[in-house]
């Protein structure tokens, strides 16, 4: 083993500090009055009047903005960070969860979807609420959406684009973050989904731009592709290629032998294939068919076309990670392996203050050593608009959760509108404050690959939500009571492993089995994708059992909210909160005021929060007849019959991804 002089040599050797040449600069600043301004022209031009404008964009969206923001909503900074961190540690089998993406997009688009809009939902509690009726499941879905957007989808996309700034700027982790949240809660506090999407647009053709310059560079210096299959294999620090026996163990600090395989054997520590293929499935479903930061895209088109074509360029756009990420991640390893692939945990602790591994430096290493100037502060820009179209993205579906389905069903059922936009906007910063309390508890359970410790919290939490949309979608039979408490049940069970694996995180490498108590082995051996399995089969047999032993609902209860009833001409039941009955007074000499011939400027739509128009409050029959305009799913039969085709293609294409790479 190498003694700690050499070690420091060694990083002394590969350390140098970024100075960011004026072209660098002027390219960040370019980018931010580009970003800041569009953000805000729309915000000036968006239907902020109303909830329905402002969380859906009115559903006035076009293919390509849906498109676009779906695919740059989800390339974040934990892409950049966690996705090429593990490319570098053990090869391309992480790609699987971008390409899998392929597949559920689809089913978004053609299972899932069409029921959504068909009862004319916003959010998916909203819908869990029509589909089995009651308060309680909707407002479980909301408060666990709340908290898993707390502890992993905003602390992730902070503390994952701090360790990149800090990288490149040496700023405080908290300064970083503080620069970042400043900017994108500005124009999503004010603009809604209207200015989200615009901004994602633009931010996506930065991303594709960027990260493509960076992909070329790095194929170049390397030698190309094929010069980087063959390296891949021997990338590893100078001590460990000298003493392959460090920590007694051969592996640590080496790449694995089936590095350019995505199928891998069930008990491989890292992506096994039953976990890659059935417990990945269980995790995509709930990001892309059941998540509302993706579904809220799709539910904010024009109609049923706009939005499947939407889904078909997300799906296309899916395969570029691979190019972006992956191949990027495992080339930063090839060329600096003393970092990127450090085993010491010593060393890994001076190179990237994490004992445990270094490998979520290697996309942020990759950028700072091998573009020119000029190139570099465009790959900075696109890395900043992955961070922030995710940021806004997050914030924007979180608020509309919280303001529709806590706020106004649970807190202050008779909030008119002008209160509702108020609280969602007050709601974000409280997001914000909440997110940066939470980034010291992530900086000390996350281990060496950040990426992983995203999706274990995904797979603890979220297996029995996806069953319970899943049987509600496609089975009448099943009821509330077998959704709610099959939730409550599994999520007990999630939440309990979860604490218990951060506790107990497993030896490092090569410290060995025995530090391991056997008590704890079932923690540290069950993979998380294994566990995501187990969750849904508990969940499975819990929603059966409890249904069929419960009263079924009523079929008028079920137009609509189903597979099956998703045609039916007459709408569901609505509950007498779905709609405000009455209008008070004040709301009454607010619509007096008001003539609705002006909209507000956009000096008071920032002060105020929306236009300087009060909306009306509808009747229960205007209020019946208003959802029957959004829930419109009719289909051209040409378009349909165009898209059907480009659908098989599109999955024929990720059939073949999967084969060639198996």
């Amino acid at each position: 083993m190498a003694n700690s002089v050499d070690q420091v040599l060694i990083w002394d050797q590969y350390t140098n500090d970024l100075n960011l040449h004026w072209t660098d600069i002027l390219a960040l600043v370019l980018y931010f009055v580009l970003v800041l301004g569009i953000g805000f022209a729309a915000s000036c031009l968006a239907k902020t009047s109303d909830s329905q404008g402002y969380f859906l964009a009115g559903q006035s969206s076009n293919w390509f903005l849906i498109g676009t923001s779906t695919f740059a909503t989800n390339i974040g900074a934990p892409m950049f960070v966690g996705l090429a961190g593990s490319a570098a540690s053990s090869g391309i089998a992480v790609v699987m969860f971008e390409w899998h993406a392929m597949f559920m997009l689809i089913a978004l688009g053609w299972l899932f979807l069409p029921v959504y809009r068909a009862c004319g939902c916003f959010t998916m509690p909203q819908y869990l609420k029509r589909r089995f009726g009651g308060q309680r499941i909707s407002l479980l879905m909301a408060i666990v959406h709340t908290l898993n957007t707390l502890i992993a989808s905003i602390a992730g996309q902070m503390y994952a684009g701090a360790l990149f700034i800090q990288q490149i700027f040496q700023w405080n982790l908290y300064l970083a973050v503080c620069v970042i949240l400043a900017i994108t809660a500005a124009y999503t506090i004010v603009g809604g989904l209207t200015a989200v999407m615009w901004t994602d647009a633009i931010q996506t053709i930065i991303l594709v731009g960027g990260a493509s310059a960076l992909g070329v560079i790095a194929l170049d210096e390397v030698g190309g592709f094929e010069a980087m299959y063959s390296r891949f294999s021997s990338a590893m620090a100078d001590y460990t290629r000298l003493d392959q026996a460090l920590y007694d163990n051969r592996t640590c600090g080496t790449t694995p032998d089936n590095a350019w395989h995505i199928f891998r054997s069930v008990d491989d520590p890292g992506y096994p294939w039953p976990g890659m293929v059935f417990g990945l499935t269980i995790l995509a479903t709930n990001a892309w068919c059941t998540d509302q930061i993706c579904v809220q895209r799709s539910l904010s088109a024009k109609n049923v076309a706009h939005a499947k074509a939407g889904v078909i360029l997300a799906a296309y756009l899916k395969i570029l990670p691979f190019l972006f990420f992956i191949i990027p991640g495992m080339i930063s390893r090839i060329l600096y392996p003393n970092e990127i692939g450090c085993a010491d945990p010593d060393l890994c602790k001076a190179i990237c203050e994490n004992p445990r591994g270094c490998t979520n430096i290697a996309y942020p290493l990759l950028v700072i050593r091998n573009l020119p100037d000029g190139v570099r502060g465009i790959m900075l820009a696109a890395m900043l608009a992955a961070l922030m179209s995710s940021l806004t993205s997050i914030f924007n579906s979180s608020t509309t959760i919280f303001t529709l389905d806590i706020w106004k069903k649970a807190i202050r059922r008779k909030a008119n509108e002008r209160e509702l936009m108020l609280v969602g906007r007050l709601y974000t910063l409280i997001l914000v404050g909440a997110s940066i309390a939470w980034l010291p508890i992530l900086q000390a359970v996350q281990g060496s690959q950040f990426w992983d410790y995203v999706q274990e919290i995904y797979s603890h939490i979220l297996p029995p939500i996806v069953c319970a949309f899943v049987l509600g979608l496609f089975w009448k039979r099943v009821t509330e009571k077998a959704a709610f408490w099959s939730i409550m049940i599994c999520m007990v069970i999630g939440l309990t492993r979860l604490i218990l694996s951060w506790v107990n995180p497993g030896p490092a490498c090569g410290s060995g089995d025995d530090d391991v108590d056997d008590a704890w082995k079932w923690i540290t051996e069950v993979h998380y994708l294994h566990f995501a399995i187990i969750q849904f089969a508990i969940a499975l047999f819990l929603i059966l059992l409890i249904s069929l032993m419960t009263e079924p609902r009523r079929p008028e209860k079920l137009h609509r909210v189903t597979f099956w009833t998703k045609d039916d001409e007459e709408m569901m039941e609505l509950s007498d909160d779905e709609f405000d009955e009455e209008d008070d007074e004040d709301d009454n000499e607010q619509k007096d005021n008001n003539d609705g011939s002006k909209v507000g400027t956009c000096l008071k739509k920032y002060v105020c929060g929306m236009d300087s128009i009060t909306p009306k409050k509808l009747t229960k029959a205007e209020f019946i007849e208003m959802q029957r305009d959004i829930s419109e799913i009719y289909e051209d039969p040409t378009a349909k019959k165009v898209l059907n085709i480009n659908a098989v293609i599109c999955l024929a294409v990720a059939v073949f991804l999967h084969a060639f790479w198996a």
